[in-house]
Order: structure tokens, then sequence, then C-alpha cells
């Protein structure tokens, strides 16, 4: 992440890569973290069949973890602002290691994957 340039981040997935200022890449942060965890609490109460969806959104990005007590993947979308917008997937494999590189970059809080 590089504060001095307008985007100051680059997050991307199979298929798909975006752009993201400084806070924008807080928030992509901040919102994996949040949904993590309240993923980490809710997998405790579900059977293995039962899935589930937890939206998160701040900033103008939202931010979706969808899956089971298992596996799950995360989406989000950059609301578009006046000269922009964007949204990338990443898949049940991918996501843990997405969550925990964001942790790893300096992102607040800890996360359980």
């Amino acid at each position: 992440m590089d504060p001095a340039r307008p985007f100051a981040a680059l997050v991307g997935g199979e298929g798909w890569a975006c752009e993201l200022r400084a806070a924008e890449f807080q928030a992509l942060c901040h919102g994996v973290a949040v949904l993590v965890r309240q993923h980490s609490v809710m997998a405790e109460q579900l059977m293995a069949e039962e899935s589930i969806t937890i939206n998160h959104e701040s900033r103008g990005l939202w931010l979706e973890l969808c899956g089971t007590a298992a596996a799950w993947s995360l989406r989000f979308l950059l609301e578009p602002d006046t000269d922009r917008g964007c949204e990338g997937t990443w898949s049940a494999q991918a996501s843990p290691q997405v969550a925990m590189a964001l942790q790893q970059l300096g992102c607040s809080g800890p996360l359980q994957a």
C-alpha cells in the first residue's frame, strides 16, 4: 500500500482487479475483519448443511460473506462515485487466505479464518 499515490492498493482475484484509495482499502480491511469475526461466532451455532450470508457496509464499500461453517466466500462492491466503481469476489478456497493477507498488511483487529 502506497498512501502517496491516488490509488494506494491493488486487490484482485480470478479474472478481475481493482485499485483502491487508502480509505477504501482500510474500509475493506475493517469490513473483512468484522465479517470474519461475525462468522466465527455464528459458525458455532450452524449445522453442517446450513449456510449464512452476512453483510457489512462502510464508507461506500459493501461486503458480503456467504457460506457454511466450514467454507465461505467474500464479495465486495465499491459503490460508484463520480469517477469509478468496481466489484470483486473471492472463492471459498481463496477467501480465508485473502482475509489473513489483509490482516498481515496491517489491518486492525485479529482475524480467525
